[in-house]
């Protein structure tokens, strides 16, 4: 194996292990809906956006009108199953509890959100578990598109097993 092969070989698996490890405590302060969260980081309040997840809207906003009009459904279908995913969400995490943030290559979205993977403390990714648990579909917008199978997966176990909101 050449040495130019042998560096980068190295460097990947360098990254790859500071992926795990640089991730950014955070503490919830509150759920704003199913796919969004204030976390106090560093200090300062920050809304973040979970990565790779659209839980329906929980209020009467243009998106869900949107959505309506987009799907053929009912607005306040759509709102009542966002409430149900925001109030699922209320159930994993509460204000005070330490999560970690972990980016992928967009850090922050055009309303400057924090774009982010939500860690629980015991190990496991809010947002596949939000998908997985039936209350989210994935929603792959690149550059942020590091965990894509994984979600895709979760959704299709969710699905076949109609669960959350696809149990209706």
């Amino acid at each position: 194996m050449a040495r130019f092969d042998i560096w980068i070989i190295s460097l990947l698996m360098v990254m790859h292990a500071a992926g795990a490890e640089g991730r950014t405590g955070a503490v919830v302060q509150y759920v704003t809906d199913g796919d969004t969260i204030a976390v106090q980081m560093k200090g300062k309040k920050k809304s973040v956006r979970l990565i790779g997840i659209d839980c329906p809207e929980s209020s009467r906003n243009s998106k869900a009108r949107r959505d309506s009009r987009k799907k053929g459904g009912d607005l306040n279908k759509i709102v009542s199953m966002g409430k149900r995913a925001t109030r699922f969400v209320k159930g994993i995490i509460k204000k005070g509890d330490s999560v970690s943030l972990e980016f992928d290559v967009q850090e922050k979205d055009r309303y400057g959100r924090l774009l982010a993977y939500v860690y629980l403390k015991d190990g496991r990714m809010l947002n596949d578990v939000i998908i997985r648990s039936g209350y989210a579909s994935p929603m792959t917008i690149p550059p942020n598109v590091r965990h894509r199978d994984k979600f895709a997966r979760s959704y299709k176990h969710a699905r076949n097993n109609r669960l959350g909101l696809w149990g209706e």
